[in-house]
């Protein structure tokens, strides 16, 4: 488990679109968050990805880069894009298991036929830009992740007051 104030794991996915996403050259103003959703099969990341979407601008203008990461295959990935109409959350693809584990995300077994054998549940981790961790929240399941529109306000907050990371003891 990486404590906050302390190096997060090295991370580069490709993108859909073409490109690629490392957070070593990511260079955001205040903080890069990553939000790991479990892929194209779950109708809660969906949603999810979808509220991102709508507030991105937000987080964009607060100083934050976001992308989307999951364990989908480029093909998958691509179909995400366009089926729940994503149009500016760069999206990341070909997470694996392994790095998905050195980030301290749960791993599932598919158990229908519409699952891939294995993927990564959610996950949201707050980076700073020296690669310190800010924040995380990690899940076992699709539900109870941040809402982002409270994690805007909350975030705003930290900016103004320079509110120190927490949970590092």
């Amino acid at each position: 488990m990486t404590k906050p104030r302390t190096q997060v794991p090295t991370l580069t996915v490709d993108l859909v679109g073409g490109g690629s996403f490392s957070l070593a050259d990511a260079q955001p103003e205040f903080m890069t968050m990553l939000v790991f959703y479990r892929g194209h099969h779950c109708p809660v990341c969906r949603k999810n990805i979808q509220q991102l979407q709508t507030k991105l601008a937000d987080f964009e203008a607060l100083g934050i880069k976001a992308v989307a990461i999951s364990t989908n295959t480029q093909e998958l990935a691509e179909k995400t894009k366009q089926d729940w109409t994503i149009a500016d959350v760069p999206l990341g693809y070909g997470l694996s298991i392994e790095k998905a584990r050195e980030w301290g995300l749960y791993i599932s077994k598919g158990i229908s036929d519409s699952e891939p054998a294995e993927f990564s549940e959610p996950g949201l981790f707050l980076v700073n830009p020296d690669g310190t961790l800010y924040a995380s929240s990690i899940q076992t399941m699709p539900f109870t992740r941040p809402d982002f529109e409270d994690l805007l306000g909350g975030l705003k907050f930290v900016k103004e007051k320079k509110y120190p990371a927490r949970g590092e003891a």
